[in-house]
């Protein structure tokens, strides 16, 4: 009997059992050929507690989100510890291809990667955001792969972890660039985003908005334009150099120089008409956004 409810894994063997494979080569690191995985399965919705990184051809049966892709071969998917991937009941897509590259967190402790890994964004980006490769970056990217696994399956020794930390910084910095790759090369996709966001800040910044909702945060925006908080940042970063919190502040800052321009409303009236419960608050964020305050900005025309 199947279950909506999430499977936790808590473990790369415990993975390896519940795909109908042998148990893995070491405890901490495995990567497994999705032609090796084992047919029916009920589980369709899984917590893992370590890394899941795959590139996979053939995975219609995954959900990657609606949105249509320029690049259609190998498609890259980023899971950290505790996210939920879900997938559908029944058995492995028989044209499945690729692999899954399974790393506890354990095997970062001690080394470089220990506190970078939380730098990668892309671990946190939802599973419509995943990466597509060119051919050339598929070929590159599976011979990173092929130097782990044949590191990890040679005796291991002192050296075998420094040796695969390397490899993998090799990856994830390869990936951080394919990332900025599928920015530039989304060109239509991208702006329309942009385009969106302008129209979710410009109904968010309107007076009833504003009043009955306070200011939009980073979350609002980003489930308003369906895609993941930490793609939206890396997307605007990517496209125009700001966050997405300087995106809104810059709104706010144009909504409340045409206020002081434009009306008799004092400060206190600005400021809770933008969303604001204290006056200095606002003033604060307006005198660090254009280096006057709101009175020395509405003195400026008169």
């Amino acid at each position: 009997m199947s279950s909506s409810k999430p499977v936790r894994i808590k473990s790369i063997t415990e993975g390896h059992r519940l795909s109908g494979l042998p148990k893995p080569h070491h405890p901490l690191i495995s990567i497994v050929d999705c032609a090796d995985l084992k047919g029916n399965s009920s589980v369709t919705a899984a917590v893992f507690d370590f890394y899941m990184i795959s590139l996979k051809r053939g995975c219609d049966k995954l959900i990657y989100g609606q949105q249509r892709y320029d690049f259609d071969e190998g498609v890259m998917a980023f899971i950290a510890p505790g996210q939920i991937l879900r997938g559908e009941e029944g058995s492995t897509p028989p044209n499945l291809e690729g692999w899954m590259l399974f790393i506890d967190p354990a095997f970062f402790w001690g080394t470089s990667l220990a506190k970078k890994i939380k730098q990668y964004e892309y671990f946190g980006y939802a599973a419509n955001e995943a990466l597509f490769l060119s051919d050339k970056e598929e070929a590159l990217i599976n011979s990173i792969i092929d130097h782990i696994k044949q590191e990890y399956h040679t005796n291991i020794d002192k050296f075998s972890q420094d040796v695969i930390i390397a490899q993998l910084e090799l990856l994830f910095a390869y990936v951080q660039r394919f990332y900025e790759r599928q920015f530039i090369t989304r060109k239509i996709t991208n702006h329309k985003i942009l385009e969106r966001l302008e129209d979710v800040l410009a109904s968010s910044f309107n007076k009833e908005d504003l009043l009955s909702k306070g200011l939009p945060t980073v979350g609002y925006i980003a489930s308003e334009l369906h895609i993941s908080t930490k793609y939206l940042s890396s997307l605007l970063k990517q496209l125009t150099g700001q966050t997405t919190q300087q995106h809104i502040h810059e709104k706010l800052i144009e909504k409340a120089k045409e206020q002081l321009s434009t009306s008799d409303l004092s400060v206190s009236e600005i400021a809770y008409a933008l969303g604001f419960e204290h006056a200095q608050s606002f003033s604060k964020l307006f005198k660090a956004k254009t280096k006057h305050s709101p009175l020395e900005f509405r003195q400026s025309f008169n």
